[in-house]
């Protein structure tokens, strides 16, 4: 190739070049995406878990959500305060104080409690098991089937299946809610962390169907009512209900029910 040919080549080389630079540079500032700085000092204030319990698609979603005024400061409930706190900072914005909130499974059915109408050998997931008769083996159709669909959604290893029923480490616990969502007997529930007392019981039926199911079930006898001297208890749809903001976890409830299913929260 001629001396020529070889300029020629590095010529229109570099005019190609310098065109592909020019267009690329057009089209940054053209296609320029704008980052918001407030979102991301935001993001970056947030744990990062993307656990959903805000109620968001992960950090980033509350993050742009808190940075447009969509969401509070302090909606994360896995950074709690302190985040809410540093986030209202960067926000220009007040925080106030939430109350801490952790994951309490309704069941005391234990393997030596709750009673079963047949054994069961597939899958091990609670949702699965809308498909068998009854909902799963334990008599009692409300009742935590103990196959730890809720242990395998926890992000915070907070939840556990101990004999046949699933247990909440309250230390751990991060409020996500997404054993709570994970739950198709809806037993799980996120209750105040100061909570003192708690009916670890969700059975919806008569009080001699349940007894029949279980040796640990509401039966809705309204004993707990009768006696709680701040009127905290409540009977609903045979089961009883604490009311967290007027008990002061006297115990009197819990002393009293013939089935001793109002534990300690």
């Amino acid at each position: 190739m001629s001396i020529t040919g070889i300029i020629a080549a590095a010529a229109i080389v570099g005019i190609v070049g310098i065109f592909v630079g020019l267009f690329l540079g057009v089209a940054g500032i053209k296609f320029k995406v704008e980052v918001d700085e407030k979102e991301e000092a935001v993001l970056a204030a947030l744990p990062g878990n993307n656990c959903g319990g805000c109620g968001f698609a992960g950090c980033s979603g509350l993050a742009a959500a808190i940075a447009k005024g969509e969401a509070l400061v302090n909606a994360c409930p896995v950074g709690g305060d302190a985040v809410g706190e540093q986030i209202a900072s960067i926000m220009g914005v007040s925080a106030g104080k939430t109350e801490r909130k952790v994951a309490f499974v309704h069941c005391k059915g234990d393997c030596e409690k709750a009673k079963a109408d047949y054994e069961y050998t597939g899958a091990e997931d609670c949702r699965m098991l809308s498909f068998v008769p009854n909902g799963g083996p334990k008599s009692c159709s409300s009742g935590c089937l103990g196959f730890g669909t809720c242990e395998k959604v926890c992000p915070f290893d907070a939840i556990h299946v101990v004999n046949g029923i699933a247990v909440v480490d309250k230390e751990k616990c991060k409020a996500c809610g997404k054993c709570v969502e994970a739950c198709p007997k809806h037993l799980i529930s996120l209750i105040p962390y100061s909570a003192k007392l708690v009916v670890a019981c969700r059975s919806t039926d008569k009080g001699p169907v349940t007894m029949k199911a279980c040796d640990a079930g509401c039966i809705g006898c309204g004993i707990c009512v009768k006696n709680c001297p701040q009127g905290a208890v409540r009977v609903e749809n045979f089961h009883a209900v604490i009311d967290h903001e007027k008990c002061t976890g006297c115990g009197v409830c819990a002393e009293k029910c013939p089935k001793k299913v109002i534990v300690k929260a």
